[in-house]
């Protein structure tokens, strides 16, 4: 049998079997892309009774972007965060958690007016079982949550009330009522 006899025929052997594999193929590449896809960097603000206080944050906007946020990081620079959205609105029983995250965090859970509704202070988790690691419920529902340094609200002043805004994106807040 010539060689290119064989090589058609041996493609034309596997050309079934390769049928199957698309879905798997793709589902995983997909899935791969989704874990790879690099963050969109926004630049917000938050307006306290101090001013305006700006940040360059990372959007967290996928589920695999959301569950890895900022662990193994060693380090964040200060004015800098990681802002997440979520399509819908989030229960205030929905908690986040500092399970393989190495630096002390604050967490301001964010309504879709743009107020912040709770602020809690999260530890790094040093436990290797993610069961042993506490969660930080945000109390209230939310549509977004702000990760920063922890100890950063509160050297700034910000609290409950105060509003982030993207100005890029919705312009700036409103005063509250």
């Amino acid at each position: 049998m010539d060689p290119k006899r064989r090589t058609l025929l041996k493609a034309s052997l596997l050309l079934p079997l390769t049928a199957l594999l698309p879905m798997s193929l793709l589902g995983s590449f997909a899935w791969g892309q989704a874990s790879t896809k690099a963050m969109q960097t926004l630049s917000l603000a938050i307006h306290g009774a101090d001013g305006p206080h700006r940040l360059d944050v990372e959007v967290a906007e996928t589920m695999s972007q959301r569950q890895r946020g900022l662990m193994g990081r060693e380090s964040l620079p200060e004015e800098r965060g990681m802002l997440f959205r979520f399509e819908s609105e989030q229960s205030a029983n929905n908690a986040f958690w500092m399970y393989r995250t190495l630096i002390p965090l604050d967490i301001a859970f964010i309504d879709s007016d743009g107020r912040i509704v709770a602020i809690n202070t999260m530890q790094p988790c040093e436990s290797s079982s993610p069961s042993d690691c506490p969660s930080y419920p945000a109390g209230a529902a939310y549509h977004s949550a702000l990760e920063v340094n922890g100890g950063y609200f509160a050297e700034r002043g910000i609290k409950v009330g105060d509003c982030v805004s993207i100005p890029d994106e919705a312009g700036f807040c409103q005063p509250a009522d």
